[in-house]
């Protein structure tokens, strides 16, 4: 889906006021992965993953694939890159395709921040780019998080000297979900990026349902020292399927391409290539998300325990206790919930998953904390 449409489509259902349109939701349901009605085994809340996907088309287009799947990846990757740019408003030559987002997060680390140069963070955030980068000399700079458990690009902006190679964002942050300011945000990049590059994760743009919040791709169109990622393992449902990408200015994406090790393959691309086209799958991940938030913020309300209002497909809540005690207790109930995020133990992350999934964890939340 287009910025342009997905923009109208958000306005059109109102998300961004809370209110998900059910009509639609029933029509699209009709036609995606249908769940059981029980659950079975251990229920997996800990990964931010979308149970409903790939969707149907983007099965087919797996399947359809496997007669080509013994030619190397290249031949097929050039009509995905084009698909992309297109999407993104850009040419070809700022797009980066990779394994995976995390892949993209490495190279970026290993570029920027490799032979002693510094990265600035928050914290917590998402650790890939940083725990790799460090593995090739560079400094971390972790800045705690601010009283909103937010960005604090204040504090972010007194770390820049000049040993700093990269600035990395996850907006919104994982695992607090939380999401920057608009007008801060760019604020802050167009303040900084002169001195450091600006890694502007958005792994989880698609969840924000701010009709016209922006994708930090503008500025790259801008030929800012700005670097976007994205991924097809969230709203597309294809996380195990391992492709994502990064759109940055021509020289930059050039010099990414040369610290990428991870290539996808024929059957991601195929996929890939599907799913940027499956607009009803892309609409019912989006509802079926808000749908799974609500139900937790009623249980969390219900149970009296502080959460964050969430830009992403989890909710970030405080149960008080420790968060061992508490994976250690829910696995007991069959729900695997979020790793420990130090320095914050007496909180949980917990992904929305499946309804009848979601409704579960509810139960069991309460027999626990009850």
């Amino acid at each position: 889906m287009n910025t342009i449409d997905r923009r109208k489509w958000l306005k059109t259902i109102g998300l961004s006021s809370g209110f998900a349109f059910v009509g639609g939701l029933e029509m699209l349901a009709r036609e995606m992965p249908q769940p059981s009605h029980a659950p079975k085994g251990l229920i997996k809340l800990s990964s931010n993953e979308n149970p409903y996907g790939p969707s149907k088309k983007v099965r087919e287009a797996f399947a359809n694939s496997f007669d080509i799947a013994c030619r190397y990846p290249f031949g097929v990757l050039g009509e995905l890159t084009q698909m992309i740019a297109k999407k993104e408003g850009v040419t070809k030559d700022h797009i980066v395709i990779s394994g995976g987002s995390g892949e993209g997060l490495c190279a970026a680390g290993l570029t920027y921040g490799s032979g002693g140069s510094e990265i600035i963070a928050a914290d917590p955030t998402f650790q890939q780019l940083l725990r790799y980068a460090e593995n090739f000399g560079a400094y971390i700079h972790r800045v705690r998080v601010n009283k909103e458990m937010n960005h604090d690009l204040e504090a972010m902006a007194d770390r820049v000297n000049n040993k700093t190679g990269l600035i990395y964002i996850c907006n919104p942050n994982n695992p607090t979900g939380t999401i920057l300011d608009k007008n801060k945000l760019r604020s802050f990049i167009t303040s900084v990026d002169h001195k450091a590059i600006v890694f502007n994760d958005e792994a989880y743009y698609d969840f924000i349902t701010e009709p016209d919040y922006p994708s930090m791709v503008e500025l790259v169109k801008e030929g800012r020292n700005v670097i976007v990622s994205r991924t097809f393992s969230k709203v597309y449902g294809m996380a195990g399927i391992r492709i994502g990408y990064m759109v940055a200015r021509p020289d930059i994406a050039k010099r990414l391409k040369k610290s990428i090790m991870a290539n996808t393959n024929i059957l991601a691309i195929q996929g890939a290539k599907a799913a940027l086209l499956d607009d009803d799958f892309y609409k019912f991940s989006l509802l079926k998300n808000v749908e799974g938030k609500n139900i937790i913020y009623d249980a969390l309300d219900r149970l009296g325990l502080e959460y964050l209002k969430s830009h992403t497909n989890f909710v970030f809540f405080k149960s008080g206790r420790h968060i061992d005690t508490l994976i250690s207790a829910m696995k007991k109930e069959n729900v695997q919930i979020g790793r420990p995020f130090p320095p914050f133990f007496d909180w949980a992350r917990i992904s929305t998953g499946k309804i009848e999934d979601i409704l579960h964890f509810t139960k069991a939340l309460k027999k626990t904390l009850g």
